[in-house]
């Protein structure tokens, strides 16, 4: 192993971290927007909307990452439609279509993961919330929302920590990410050991600084499960 080689390597992977991290923020940004908007239509009373959200989880949940990203870096500009439209100046870029590709991946495991969180909502408690006279948005923003979310969280954290891995295959579009520009490296130092062991302590860093973050705001959102002492202090 040669030292300097590894922290010149080094340096020039985390320059590429920004473009790593524009992929995971964007991506996560709006595929969970989309992910909100699915389950709304998975759980709604119409059954058009419901099986369209169905057959989205099904398609998107069901093919691999990969795939989905060649057909709309590849696929869409062979549609007429698409190619004279005005979308085309967009959806021409590489960084455009892995976002598109990822964030439209998310949302099918993200909508998944918050219909669960909804479901593991006890009935009595939105019974009381009606009770009172709540419903509609409010019933959603102070009691749906809050609760579902607690219950997601934790299956949550591992999508979004997949969906930092995920971003490598951006590389194979011709994004220069972290993963892009050491496979560029090895092509031009034949030295892969190396070079992926330092991409491999980035994303490891990366992934375990989410997971902190992550644990973090599950502890400050769920106090009530927090175990109590043992022997708890006397109050003067």
């Amino acid at each position: 192993m040669d030292i300097d080689f590894m922290l010149s390597t080094m340096k020039t992977l985390l320059a590429a971290l920004p473009m790593t991290l524009a992929l995971f923020a964007l991506s996560v940004f709006f595929g969970g927007l989309l992910a909100l908007l699915i389950v709304w239509m998975r759980v709604s009373g119409n059954t058009v909307a419901r099986n369209f959200a169905k057959g989205y989880i099904f398609v998107f949940r069901g093919s691999p990452l990969l795939i989905q990203m060649f057909l709309i870096f590849y696929g869409l500009g062979q549609f007429g439609f698409i190619r004279y439209s005005f979308l085309w100046p967009a959806l021409r870029e590489p960084v455009v279509c892995a976002v598109l590709s990822l964030a439209l991946c998310t949302a099918g495991y993200s909508a998944e993961i918050f219909r669960f969180g909804l479901r593991a909502i006890p009935a009595k408690e939105i019974e009381a919330a009606r009770s009172i006279g709540m419903s509609g948005f409010l019933l959603t923003r102070r009691i749906l929302a809050p609760i579902a979310f607690r219950h997601a969280l934790p299956a949550y954290s591992t999508e979004v920590v997949m969906m930092v891995k995920s971003t490598a295959l951006a590389s194979l579009v011709t994004v220069w990410e972290v993963t892009g520009v050491a496979q560029r490296l090895i092509s031009q130092t034949y030295r892969t050991m190396e070079v992926f062991l330092c991409a491999a302590a980035i994303y490891l860093i990366l992934n375990f600084l989410i997971l902190q973050a992550m644990a973090l705001l599950e502890y400050k959102l769920t106090p009530h499960r927090r175990a109590a002492p043992l022997f708890p202090v006397p109050q003067r």
